[in-house]
């Protein structure tokens, strides 16, 4: 295959998270099970009924503008996207054309075309054996789209990752804003990718569309698939033609749905039932602004100065809750003890979590202080995770349960030294074969140490003092 220059434009829609939808107040509950429970005359599109703006998932939009350093628009209004499909009840879409709410701006460095407003589709259930049936529950729900300029990359590969490293990073950004959950398996947020390639860095080749990609995988998966397609089309002197297709999670590949549409077929024209909107005399954007919170980007930089593992600074940088509870948890501790704060949340706590039943994060204070008797040798590994999993089911104090249960660690050197003195004593032949090299034996006297003791030694300690033996 030849050394395509491959050009990707990515669109992305996110469901915005607010209490009501987007024009009327029925509760903003997609994933709702019960079928068509929130509904009302507006979402379902009954002849006389007029929108009402959702202030709310509107500030959420420009909130993601202003993080990504975009030009908030003063006047913005709502247009009418017409096409028919049976899970659109109006028969066209409530959406921004002209004047979207954001424009431009960068993220991952992929510099942004537009961010703005519209509204989300019902659901079609096409497996009923009476045919399709429609759910409008999801109808009307507020959603974002996100679209960027086209990229020109070197490669397949390159365009691969950067497409998914953008997508990441955008899911991360609408988490952390609490702007969307972004679940992708779920369809709160859901990626579309413009795909085309070149010999020519400078001319754009023939685009297809991949829509509805549930995964940064897929996502992936996809543009290297597009490309090798087209490729392939071109050295046997096919036309590629522009088109909108699916994606396949079964097979991994592609397949054509219909032919690409352009702006001038939906016929947009500004939607007369909603008012004009000069965007900032309703809100004060400068305020905003300054109440962003920390960014996924700044924070993983923090991240990186206080030492901590790439893959802990993923999974706080991919969950909000987790990473609250970190760095509440870290105000409550000191720095030196960060890392150990990481490792617990993010490997046993997180594990137990996984579980599910009644584990919960415990009360931050209980945590801290489980993490500073850990780190401060009163504790062993092994009965700092007993004590984890019994605070993560139960309110106890860790202090107060690990004395009542003689979890303390022994820390008096005169008293461990007399068990170090009696475990030699039975223990000659090893001991023997200790001091000629055999340092694998280490641990066979630490081990000896500790049931002497009856779990309650320090085993750093008892390495300090073993060594200190053969020394004297």
């Amino acid at each position: 295959m030849k050394n395509y220059f491959v050009t990707v434009g990515m669109e992305v829609h996110a469901e915005l998270k607010t209490k009501s939808k987007m024009w009327c107040d029925c509760a903003n509950v997609p994933l709702e099970r019960e079928i068509n429970k929130h509904i009302c005359p507006v979402c379902t599109a009954q002849p006389g009924t007029l929108p009402v703006p959702n202030k709310e998932a509107i500030r959420k939009v420009i909130t993601v503008g202003l993080a990504c350093d975009s030009r908030i628009a003063d006047f913005t209004e709502f247009d009418r996207k017409n096409y028919f499909y049976p899970d659109i009840p109006k028969g066209y879409q409530i959406t921004q054309y002209l004047y979207p709410v954001v424009a431009g701006g960068t993220l991952s460095s992929v510099p942004l075309t537009r961010i703005h407003q519209e509204e989300d589709t019902a659901k079609s259930d096409h497996e009923s054996n009476i045919g399709t049936l429609i759910d409008f529950n999801r109808a009307g729900v507020p959603l974002m789209e996100l679209v960027t300029e086209a990229v020109t990359y070197n490669s397949a590969e390159e365009a691969a990752k950067g497409s998914g490293d953008f997508c990441r990073d955008l899911q991360r950004l609408l988490r952390t804003l609490d702007a969307s959950d972004a679940n992708m398996e779920m369809g709160q947020m859901r990626c579309e990718a413009n795909i085309s390639i070149t010999l020519d860095k400078n001319v754009f080749g023939t685009k297809c569309e991949v829509k509805n990609l549930n995964s940064f995988a897929s996502v992936e998966k996809a543009i290297r698939y597009e490309v090798e397609r087209h490729a392939e089309m071109l050295a046997e002197g096919k036309t590629i033609i522009q088109e909108t297709r699916g994606w396949d999670e079964n097979k991994n590949e592609t397949f054509s749905q219909r032919k690409k549409e352009n702006a001038h077929d939906y016929r947009y024209f500004p939607d007369p039932d909603l008012p004009k909107m000069y965007l900032h005399k309703l809100f004060d954007i400068e305020k905003m602004r300054a109440e962003l919170p920390e960014l996924p980007w700044d924070k993983k930089v923090r991240l990186s100065a206080l030492g901590l593992q790439e893959k802990h600074i993923d999974i706080l940088l991919d969950d909000k809750e987790l990473s609250d509870y970190f760095d509440s948890v870290c105000k409550i501790t000191e720095e030196a003890y960060t890392k150990n704060v990481a490792n617990y949340l993010l490997t046993d706590a997180s594990g137990l979590l996984s579980k599910g039943g009644d584990y919960k994060l415990p009360a931050r204070d209980n945590f801290a202080t489980l993490i500073k008797m850990s780190a401060d040798g009163d504790l062993s590994s092994r009965a700092t995770k007993d004590i984890l999993e019994v605070i993560m089911r139960l309110d106890q104090d860790p202090k107060a349960y690990a004395e009542q249960n003689g979890l303390i660690q022994k820390t008096d050197t005169e008293a461990l030294t007399k068990i170090v003195t009696k475990v030699i004593s039975e223990n000659v032949k090893e001991w023997e074969e200790y001091k000629g090299g055999a340092e694998k034996l280490q641990m066979f006297f630490v081990g000896k140490c500790m049931k002497e003791a009856a779990g309650g030694g320090n085993p750093q300690l008892f390495i300090e003092l073993i060594k200190n033996a053969i020394n004297n």
